[in-house]
């Protein structure tokens, strides 16, 4: 058990040691119609349901659309919004508006994945670096949906208060 502690306390001190490595930048897919494709129906049916709503709903502000998408129990798991489709659309009713609805998500998607019921929105997120606020890195944002009766039943990310 002693060897297993020196162990760890050795690579984390060599790891803080070393220098910083360059990052391999992390890109969007550049064809949203693959991403959606699935040999599965039904993985291709709850790729779509998550892509149009976030294409319609939550890019375009189109909130009159929720209940399309939504179940009226969503469960959302972000501490900066209440659960129920209601508390969604009343807390991004007060700052976004209605605007086009594009042809494809705007947000620069890394994937959709799906499996079951559950579909994961991968996206690209840019970050100025806390040590050099003039410099900027690249790292991955996710958004969890779980799928019910053919809406969006609760959803996932990892915001933080």
């Amino acid at each position: 058990m002693r060897h297993t502690f020196a162990i760890a306390a050795l690579l984390a001190g060599c790891c803080l040691s070393l220098p910083a490595a360059a990052q391999v930048p992390v890109t969007a897919a550049p064809d949203h119609a693959a991403l959606l494709a699935s040999p599965d129906a039904k993985l291709a049916a709850n790729k779509r349901l998550v892509y149009d709503f976030w294409r319609e709903v939550f890019e375009a502000g189109h909130l009159e659309l929720a209940d399309k998408y939504m179940a009226e129990t969503y469960i959302q798991h972000n501490p900066m919004v209440a659960t129920g489709r209601a508390a969604f659309v009343e807390f991004f009713g007060r700052f976004k508006k209605p605007g086009p609805i594009a042809p494809k998500v705007a947000a620069p998607l890394v994937t959709i994945t799906a499996e079951g019921d559950i579909v994961v929105l991968s996206f690209v997120r840019e970050v100025k670096d806390a040590k050099d606020p003039t410099k900027t890195y690249t790292t991955t944002w996710f958004d969890m949906f779980r799928i019910e009766n053919g809406k969006i039943a609760e959803h996932w990310d990892p915001a933080t208060r």
